[in-house]
């Protein structure tokens, strides 16, 4: 039987129970659970994330991603009372109706068209017809207000991302002004996540899985002040997958970042050499998904996968609204 060890895509399936699936964000946005995994045979351990400062040291370099979040995300459940997820991508482009979207949804399987989605006691979606892509044509009339203040970003400037950079919904503006204060400089890049982040990865080897572009800019003063961190000896934190992708793709063999504008489809999975991130602040992933092997790229498979299973059994909450994990990968 051959050993699993990060090299196949079947390698990070697990088994989550549907409980441990965040449906609504904490009250507060640092209340949620952090389970940081240190470097080396060290212990998990277990922290609320306004706990993260403690994490820090003085030198070290903040690097967020400020896309912000088009009003396009809606949660709401069937009419058999199971939780539902419409994702809208653009308006429907063949239909003369301003409420018809294209738009992902979750369940695929069960949401098919003449099925309706519930999201409020005013709203509801229908879903019209099928769409490219395993996609739904819906029609729909408003959008979730607690959706759209929670699922966004405090520090969120520039709108362009169809889902938020989940990893960022813990902060608040106090915790910045803290880990300000502790001497921890701070960068923005933006890099906009489309519809492929959602896609998932069909072929069991990561090598056949066609990786979807995102488009992203890097400032000059974000580039200088990772960079001036960096040779000062500080570590470079990338607060989600996102960050962490947009940083590997502009940074030189030596790990020189580089300011500038393109667009990024680079796979991060095991094995891969790290050239500027030393630590990540994320979310915790769907099985089988890009995000999952980029973790396990930084964390190591076997040490990631251990911590997925402590988070299930934590118990932690999973996806956009749950809980968070920060990997040390440099002490």
């Amino acid at each position: 039987m051959r050993r699993r060890d990060g090299s196949l895509v079947s390698d990070y399936e697990y088994e989550l129970p549907a409980e441990r699936i965040a449906r609504y964000p904490a009250v507060r946005r640092d209340e949620s659970r952090l389970l940081v995994v240190p470097p080396g045979p060290a212990r998990l351990q277990h922290h609320r994330f306004r706990d993260v400062v403690d994490l820090f040291e003085s030198g070290d370099v903040l690097v967020v991603n400020e896309s912000k979040v088009l009003p396009v995300r809606l949660l709401g459940r069937k009419p058999t009372g199971a939780p539902a997820e419409i994702l809208l991508v653009r308006p429907g482009r063949e239909m003369n109706d301003p409420y018809v979207w294209e738009a992902l949804v979750r369940p695929g399987g069960k949401l098919k068209p003449g099925r309706t989605v519930v999201i409020a006691d005013d709203l509801a979606v229908e879903i019209v017809d099928s769409a490219p892509g395993g996609g739904r044509l819906v029609r729909l009339r408003d959008d979730e207000p607690l959706d759209r203040e929670r699922y966004q970003t405090v520090y969120a400037r520039e709108a362009g991302s169809v889902a938020a950079p989940t990893a960022g919904l813990h902060f608040t503006d106090e915790l910045l002004s803290a880990l300000d204060a502790k001497g921890i400089s701070w960068a923005a890049i933006t890099l906009h996540i489309g519809v492929g982040t959602f896609r998932p990865v069909e072929a069991d080897d990561p090598a056949l899985h066609d990786m979807h572009h995102e488009r992203y800019v890097v400032s000059d003063a974000a580039a200088r002040s990772i960079n001036s961190a960096r040779v000062a000896g500080g570590r470079v934190w990338a607060v989600g997958t996102t960050t962490v992708r947009t940083l590997e793709s502009v940074a030189s063999a030596d790990g020189v970042v580089s300011a500038g504008s393109g667009s990024t489809e680079l796979f991060i999975r095991p094995p891969y050499a790290f050239k500027v991130v030393d630590c990540l602040l994320t979310n915790f992933h769907l099985p089988r998904s890009t995000l999952l092997m980029l973790v396990a790229a930084l964390g190591g498979y076997e040490r990631t996968m251990a911590a997925y299973a402590e988070a299930i059994q934590g118990p932690y909450r999973f996806y956009s609204y749950g809980d968070a994990m920060a990997v040390v990968r440099r002490p």
